[in-house]
């Protein structure tokens, strides 16, 4: 195992990814739980204001990504400037993806149905990451054995295979599954080789002159999305909370 983690993450410089990673997620995770207090109104914290005005947890997110991106860049990325920079970049990284819909909306949309984007965006985002750190690329190790050099070449193979399966899917509407795909083997493969998602750049090129191929996907769309909608909700509102219910609306539209 220390051998592993010698030449696979210290000689390469990946301690800073991992570190920046593990910041991320304990940050969003730590914000998650303050903020499910303070709407249940429980535990000492509270809302922070300054004359007036609510003060997102976005603004110092943003402080701490321009202090640790600048610092990551002006430190060497093995010394200790490096790591603390990391540290800090993945802090605020977290803070201001946990608020990434009200980024996006321009509006205290936390604890709505549009706020999930932000527990979506922070779920791609830390699959990204780890794909980057499970990445089995040779630059930066030293005396590569031929054992290594074949194992991590099958290793690139694969993951550059799976990545133009992901481009398909993704080209197909099924951005999730791209995401996901570019991971873990095969994801990708049955994402690229299923119908695509009425809308999506692939179904515009190739279903235009095909209404049976067009109606298939859109049924196909239809049955997907009434299967998998309650579960992904479930496990949205597990690790973000769950939104608040919609106003009713009056009738007129009011």
């Amino acid at each position: 195992m220390g051998h592993w983690w010698e030449r696979n993450i210290v000689e390469p410089g990946k301690l800073p990814l991992l570190l920046a990673l593990a910041a991320f997620l304990l940050t969003f995770v730590v914000t998650r739980v303050i903020t499910r207090l303070i709407r249940a109104g429980k535990g000492p914290f509270g809302n922070v204001k300054a004359g007036g005005v609510h003060i997102h947890h976005v603004v110092p997110g943003v402080v701490l990504t321009v202090v640790g991106g600048f610092g990551a860049v002006a430190s060497d990325r093995h010394g200790t400037g490096g790591v603390v920079a990391a540290v800090l970049f993945g802090m605020g990284a977290g803070l201001v993806l946990d608020e990434f819909a009200l980024i996006l909306h321009l509006d205290d949309v936390y604890w709505t149905e549009e706020g999930r984007k932000s527990v979506e965006a922070v779920v791609l985002t830390a699959a990204l990451v780890g794909l980057l750190l499970a990445g089995f690329a040779p630059f930066g190790v030293n005396d590569l054995t031929r054992q290594e050099l074949q194992d991590r070449g099958g290793a690139l193979s694969t993951i550059a295979m799976n990545f133009l399966f992901a481009l398909v899917a993704l080209s197909k509407g099924k951005a999730r599954v791209a995401v996901f795909g570019a991971i873990v083997p095969l994801v990708a493969l049955v994402g690229a080789v299923r119908l695509a998602r009425p809308g999506s750049p692939w179904a515009r090129r190739f279903y235009g002159n095909r209404p049976r191929a067009r109606a298939r996907a859109v049924l196909r769309a239809y049955r997907h999305d009434r299967r998998w909608a309650a579960p992904r909700r479930a496990v949205q509102d597990w690790i973000g909370g769950k939104p608040d219910p919609r106003p009713a609306r009056l009738p007129g539209g009011r």
